[in-house]
């Protein structure tokens, strides 16, 4: 999974445990449960999931009978604490190294970075503000001034 897709897909297995009201071991969804909402590949899933449980958003518990559930409700959830929980802005990529003995590349990565710390923090403040919580309401007032994603398979359906 690239890691530019990470972070939806958590925020995506978060809303539907919330959804299915798993906040118990013994209402544990699947990860093939989970990976055919997303759609995607339950190995995928399990890698994600391994992140949030890392992070104290869920737990997890394998075999079988195995699944995920969430240690928290949904409205104490913030989209930055997902973003954090997968790497924040990593897909972002990081700066080259830079020639030794060159000005720009010597000058250059240390901006680079600079600027994906900027990018990260933007993020996580924009992310704040939103919930799992926001993401199953129909129209949240904190997402209605925005419109989907260009890169969002549904964009034009909203």
């Amino acid at each position: 999974m690239s890691d530019s897709q990470r972070f939806p897909v958590a925020a995506h297995a978060l809303a539907y445990l919330a959804h299915k009201g798993a906040y118990a071991a013994t209402e544990a969804e699947p990860s093939a449960v989970l990976a055919a909402s997303v759609p995607t590949n339950p190995v995928v899933i399990r890698r994600v999931t391994a992140l949030l449980a890392k992070a104290g958003l869920i737990a997890t518990r394998p075999g079988a009978s195995g699944g995920s559930w969430l240690l928290r409700r949904p409205e104490t959830i913030c989209l930055d604490e997902v973003l954090r929980a997968v790497n924040g802005c990593a897909h972002l990529g990081s700066p080259p190294a830079g020639a030794k003995g060159c000005p720009i590349g010597e000058h250059i990565p240390r901006q680079v970075a600079k600027a994906l710390t900027a990018a990260d923090q933007a993020a996580g403040a924009a992310l704040s503000k939103i919930t799992i919580a926001d993401l199953l309401e129909e129209d949240p007032e904190v997402l209605r001034a925005f419109a989907p994603h260009p890169s969002c398979p549904n964009a034009d359906a909203a």
